[in-house]
C-alpha cells in the first residue's frame, strides 16, 4: 500500500463518519442538486465506512460497503476529493475495500457505477452485468467482481 495514504474503517455516527458524509455530499450529491437526509444516513448504521487519509491526516477519499446476502458486498458512495482525482487514490481505496471484504469473508463485490466511471472499474477487473439503468437521474451499470 502507498505509504502516503492509509485506509481505515470508521464507525457510524462518529466525527470521522461525519467527515466522510461531507466529502460524499460535496463530490456526489451537490453536483446533482441532491442532499443527504437523516432517513438516508440512518440506514447506514450497519454498513462499513472506509476512509482514506493522507499522511498529513487529511481525509482524501471514502466509500461505503453494504453487506448483501450470499457472500456479496456492495461498494457504494465512492468519493475522492476533487483536487486529488485521477492520481491513483481511488484505485488504492478500491483495493483496500476488496482486501477488507475478503478478510471479512465476502466472496463477491457488487457496485452501481456511473457510466463515466465504468472504464475506471474495468481497469480494476470489474465486469458489467446487465443493461444500463438510471439511478439518481444519471446512467449507471451494475458491475461485479469475484473476490
Amino acid at each position: 500500500m502507498d505509504t502516503l495514504y492509509d485506509f481505515n474503517l470508521v464507525d457510524f455516527g462518529t466525527p470521522a463518519y461525519d467527515e466522510t458524509v461531507r466529502l460524499r455530499r460535496d463530490i456526489l450529491r451537490i453536483p446533482l442538486g441532491l442532499e443527504f437526509y437523516v432517513k438516508d444516513l440512518s440506514q447506514e448504521y450497519d454498513q462499513l465506512h472506509l476512509a482514506g487519509y493522507h499522511a498529513n491526516g487529511d481525509l482524501v477519499a471514502c466509500l461505503v460497503l453494504k453487506p448483501l446476502p450470499q457472500g456479496a458486498i456492495k461498494m457504494r458512495q465512492v468519493a475522492v476529493r476533487a483536487d486529488l482525482q485521477n492520481k491513483g487514490i481511488g484505485q488504492l481505496m478500491v483495493a483496500a475495500s476488496e482486501a477488507i471484504s475478503r478478510t471479512l469473508g465476502f466472496k463477491k463485490m457488487v457496485l452501481h457505477a456511473r457510466k463515466n466511471a465504468v472504464p475506471f472499474y474495468k481497469k480494476q477487473k470489474y465486469k458489467t452485468s446487465g443493461k444500463e439503468f438510471m439511478e439518481v437521474e444519471i446512467p449507471h451499470f451494475k458491475m461485479v467482481k469475484d473476490l
